[in-house]
């Protein structure tokens, strides 16, 4: 009892710093400005319902601001999604390290960039960390400065898409809908590609259950290990 009240006060303690936004997209030019191409929120609240429109580009209660910014990509190439507390933190400042929790990173084809929704079909993911050798995927962004290293698939077609990074914290994950999911979107241009290979894509909402054991997990009381791996939610990783 004493060991799951403390557990359940730290995790009470870190909520209001647990936050955390993707804002700035770095690519091999430069790390472009905050919230440029980057639908970003005032506030850096999560959702939790997997099944609402909300899941594909954030909204309230989180409202985003549109940009008519678009960021030109090389395929091939590593971007950078860079996440901070707020809007006006530091590289110090990313998300609470008691955060624990996979990261992921989507991409969606789309006529025009700047207006689509994301909601619906058309989504792939192309990068995730969960738990590896005693780390989180979060903990890899959070000792790297904030920034979530995703690459570019080379064999894609070129054109306007939606960049969905995602980091998602497990600390309340012990029910369902428990979870934390944080998710912005960024607007690029991809060039350069082959288009020699096509993805097979999901729909968001819809790539997520609430029930998903990757998504309904104690990671206090039963913790991934190599007798019980931990599941990363979602498609697989798409691969040229």
């Amino acid at each position: 009892m004493k060991i799951s009240s403390l557990s359940t006060t730290a995790v009470l303690a870190s909520v209001a710093s647990g936050h955390t936004i993707f804002c700035q997209l770095g690519t091999d030019e430069q790390t472009y400005p905050v919230s440029h191409a980057i639908r970003t929120p005032s506030y850096d609240g999560p959702q939790s319902d997997v099944s609402g429109n909300n899941l594909a580009c954030n909204g309230p209660p989180n409202p985003t601001t549109p940009s008519s910014d678009i960021i030109d990509v090389k395929a091939g190439s590593t971007v950078n999604a860079v996440w901070r507390h707020t809007l006006q933190s530091g590289a110090n400042d990313v998300m609470d390290p008691g955060h624990k929790g996979p990261v992921m990173a989507y991409l969606k084809k789309v006529t025009d960039v700047t207006t689509d929704s994301g909601v619906g079909n058309g989504w792939f993911k192309i990068q995730e960390e969960g738990f590896r050798n005693g780390n989180w995927g979060t903990d890899t962004v959070i000792n790297n400065a904030g920034k979530q290293e995703i690459k570019i698939p080379e064999c894609i077609e070129d054109g306007q898409y939606l960049l969905r990074a995602e980091m998602v914290a497990l600390h309340g994950a012990r029910s369902a809908n428990g979870a934390q999911l944080y998710m912005e979107c960024a607007q690029i241009n991809i060039s350069g590609g082959s288009g020699s290979k096509k993805p097979d894509t999901s729909n968001i909402p819809g790539i997520y259950k609430a029930t998903d054991p990757g998504l309904l997990i104690d990671i206090y009381s039963k913790p991934p290990s190599s007798s019980n791996p931990y599941q990363i939610p979602g498609p697989e990783v798409f691969t040229c």
